[in-house]
């Protein structure tokens, strides 16, 4: 694995097309109050959001974490992660599935403050003054590290006044273009009752329906620039890089059952391209990285807390 050419680069843009797995036809993510995010692209086009950066975030963190074992998926063992575990001791929640990761209500605000002193403690600054982003870094290298590529706003005013935020370094989303509606619909039968008050759910109840066609592409950008200002060295750089190319090929191979009528598919013959830097940077395998991390992992240790896997219980 070669990631020499991404040295001086400040993004790393790329890109895939995708298709319906099967027929034509797909779902878009729906907003409250808005339904299907449609919109005219600057030259004319017909445009739709098929995946925010917000529900793409999750889903590329989605892919590292194997809930059966509770634990990070075989190549990601011995990256720092904060679990939280119910009273009885049952895993309840983990900093890399909270969407908010150490933001979450469930790491700071139990009866557990133990992690909240640590944090407060580490992230220790002056009321006023410039907020040092390096020890934010440092922090989540230490105690969640995903959290290095995904962002995190420790809002709480105990840790440094609610000033210690992080952007992404890894942003992604899925668009279309040229699309249109394929409009449809149905209706739940109540054989008992068609005339049964559906305000209880009762009788038959007709419903409309929209699913799109279009073209769709899925979008990543690794904020290289970023990640390297963090100024955790060459060994932590080498791993965000990885970790967030990891994210991105699990994803585009597991991850792309969004909704159960948007079940997406790379088409044969098509891969992932990189759109910058313009030449000189091959991306690697899925088994290529699925290799290389567990050393990256090891260089990048000496960073870590001791144990990596921080334990809280949760009780309000």
């Amino acid at each position: 694995m070669n990631l020499d050419p991404l040295k001086n680069q400040p993004r790393l843009l790329l890109k895939a097309a995708l298709q319906p797995l099967q027929g034509t036809r797909f779902q878009p993510t729906g907003f409250p109050d808005l339904g299907a995010a449609q919109y005219d692209g600057p030259d004319g086009r017909k445009m739709l959001l098929v995946e925010s950066a917000q529900s793409m975030a999750n889903r590329l963190e989605a892919v590292c974490w194997d809930s059966v074992a509770n634990d990070w998926v075989a190549p990601l063992e011995g990256l720092p992660v904060v679990k939280v575990n119910d009273k009885d001791g049952k895993p309840l929640t983990n900093s890399v599935l909270e969407a908010h990761r150490l933001n979450s209500p469930y790491i700071l605000e139990g009866k557990d403050k133990s992690f909240l002193a640590t944090l407060q403690k580490e992230l220790a600054i002056a009321d006023k003054g410039i907020v040092d982003i390096k020890k934010l870094a440092a922090t989540l290298l230490k105690h969640d590290t995903n959290a290095l590529l995904h962002g995190v706003f420790l809002a709480k005013k105990e840790i440094a006044g609610g000033r210690m935020r992080l952007p992404r370094a890894l942003t992604a989303f899925i668009e279309a273009e040229d699309v249109t509606v394929a409009a449809s619909g149905g209706v739940k039968n109540d054989a008992v009752d068609p005339s049964g008050d559906t305000a209880k759910g009762f009788g038959n109840v007709p419903f409309h329906r929209e699913e799109f066609t279009g073209k769709i592409t899925a979008f990543f950008n690794l904020d290289l620039a970023l990640i390297r200002g963090f100024g955790l060295g060459l060994d932590a750089e080498n791993l965000l890089v990885a970790l967030g190319l990891f994210k991105i090929q699990k994803f585009l191979r597991d991850g792309l059952r969004l909704r159960t009528a948007c079940d997406l598919e790379i088409p044969k013959g098509a891969k992932l391209e990189v759109q910058r830097p313009e030449a000189g940077f091959t991306v690697p395998s899925l088994v290529e990285l699925e290799k290389e991390l567990p050393g990256l992992i090891a260089a990048a240790a000496t960073g870590f807390a001791s144990p990596a896997v921080t334990e809280l219980t949760f009780e309000e």
